[in-house]
């Protein structure tokens, strides 16, 4: 029979004993001058992995301000309070015949809501007193006659007698009712006031990951030992991407509820999307339900002492005007973090009568704590935190980094609960300003599904791999948007 030659990946027999890189097996094809597995010398494997990033994951902004609650419908509607009191602006006045005449088919609620119906569906009725303002002055007038048809008109006195005085009103005016007068024996009130009513709704969305990987390397032990903010160790490669991939759809599940908006053209979903039906509608997140009903602050970012306590002086007056909650969560990028730390570090300057030794109990060998965690102003409190996702340069930091003009920088949350009428159990209850609903009945529950398929570990196909699938699905309810600050630009 013939005789077949040696392999080329064979060993070669040597005249004498002595070390050769061809009697080792080169697992890195490095080469000849390269450190490889084709010495004889064992390298100093260093098997944990280094984790450089620290914790990479950013959730928990929204387990430390809200609550989580089912929902069983497509959608989540809710009522909130109108404003007590009647005050509109941008009015326009007028001199007719001695009397101021107010027009109100440009006006607005002071929440910037126009009044409907072409500016007849205001408040006020003939009787009432109101103070009527521009950028230079305030006057009170008593109402005579409203229109209730064609254009939006109010006829008023002025209780200074100024008939000719008029024209000194000028651009756009402000008004407030303040109560009313009658003459003896006059009739009743004209007409009633009836609260406003606003609904609010927003739908959930369905949010997917999958993990895939073939039974072989499942079963392969790798000489690096791996780690993960799961918990995942060991020396078996698919725990480390198996746990980056559910420590990933967690953060998904709280960006996507800051970050979301509502669709404005709704298109259908495209078919590489297998097995989907109907549109992709968006849902509300955070962001964009402070932009809409909320109060935005731009001054904050990188600001001197001075100007950040001004700006916080300006925040406060918008406090006072939506809601006066006493107790305010402020979670900050590091930039804005640092501006408020600097202005408190100027109101207590130990240069300045030494006052910071003697409130924060600091002595000469102790370490200077330079940050603050908290601070009151007037009769509010304000609890500051690190906001991780706005500053991580993988998440809303590279973004914020890119467009600094609509840069996110931070939030102010008001803490406590707010009393609101559900409409899906029909009555009252009370729920932090800020939560989360999720899909669940008592046949499935949605808020957080994993499940694993595939023919390793418990078989459940004839396929050779094992898939772990992520999902939930759910949205962020917002109330009293009004009371909210989000820190932008």
């Amino acid at each position: 029979m013939a005789v077949t030659g040696v392999p080329s990946g064979g060993y070669t027999p040597a005249p004498m004993k002595q070390t050769l890189a061809s009697a080792y097996i080169d697992f890195a094809n490095a080469g000849a001058n390269s450190a490889n597995w084709a010495q004889q010398y064992l390298p100093d494997l260093m098997e944990k992995e280094a984790e450089v990033f620290g914790n990479r994951t950013i959730s928990g902004f929204l387990s430390q301000v809200g609550a989580e609650e089912s929902m069983t419908a497509d959608q989540v509607i809710w009522s909130e309070q109108g404003r007590l009191h009647l005050s509109y602006k941008l009015v326009t006045g007028a001199n007719n015949v001695g009397l101021l005449r107010l027009t109100m088919t440009s006006a607005t609620d002071v929440d910037g809501v126009s009044v409907g119906n072409s500016g007849l569906d205001h408040g006020i009725r003939p009787g009432d007193m109101l103070l009527v303002s521009d950028a230079n002055t305030t006057i009170r007038v008593f109402v005579d006659a409203v229109a209730t048809t064609g254009v939006a008109t109010i006829d008023c006195d002025r209780y200074d007698g100024d008939a000719t005085g008029n024209t000194n009103l000028s651009g756009n005016l402000s008004i407030l009712v303040y109560g009313s007068e009658y003459v003896k024996g006059a009739i009743g009130r004209a007409g009633a006031n009836k609260p406003q009513f606003k609904s609010r709704t927003n739908k959930p969305i369905i949010l997917k990951d999958k993990y895939e990987i073939s039974g072989s390397d499942a079963s392969q032990i790798g000489w690096v030992e791996v780690s993960g903010e799961e918990g995942q160790n060991g020396y078996l490669w698919y725990l480390k991407a198996s746990g980056d991939t559910k420590a990933r759809f967690n953060d998904y599940l709280e960006m996507a509820l800051c970050e979301s908006v509502k669709a404005t053209t709704i298109a259908n979903t495209n078919s590489t999307i297998t097995g989907a039906a109907g549109a992709i509608n968006g849902t509300e997140g955070l962001w964009e339900a402070l932009e809409t009903r909320g109060n935005i602050s731009n001054a904050l970012d990188g600001a001197s002492p001075s100007a950040a306590l001004n700006e916080f002086d300006d925040i406060i007056d918008e406090l006072d005007a939506n809601g006066a909650i006493e107790e305010n969560m402020l979670f900050l990028d590091r930039k804005t973090s640092l501006s408020l730390d600097d202005m408190l570090a100027g109101i207590s300057d130990g240069a300045q009568g030494g006052t910071s030794f003697g409130v924060f109990n600091n002595e000469e060998d102790m370490a200077l704590n330079l940050g603050f965690s908290g601070f009151r102003r007037g009769s509010y409190d304000f609890y500051k935190s690190d906001f991780k996702y706005l500053n991580d340069k993988s998440t809303r930091g590279l973004i914020n980094s890119t467009d600094s003009t609509n840069a996110i920088h931070g939030v102010m949350i008001p803490a406590g609960v707010s009393s609101v009428y559900d409409q899906s159990l029909g009555r009252n209850l009370k729920r932090p300003f800020l939560h989360v609903r999720y899909r669940q009945s008592n046949m499935e529950s949605r808020k957080y599904k994993t499940w694993t398929t595939g023919s390793v570990g418990a078989t459940t196909s004839d396929l050779d791999a094992m898939e772990m699938h992520f999902l939930s699905e759910r949205c962020l309810v917002v109330q009293g948007a009004n009371n909210f600050v989000l820190l932008k630009g």
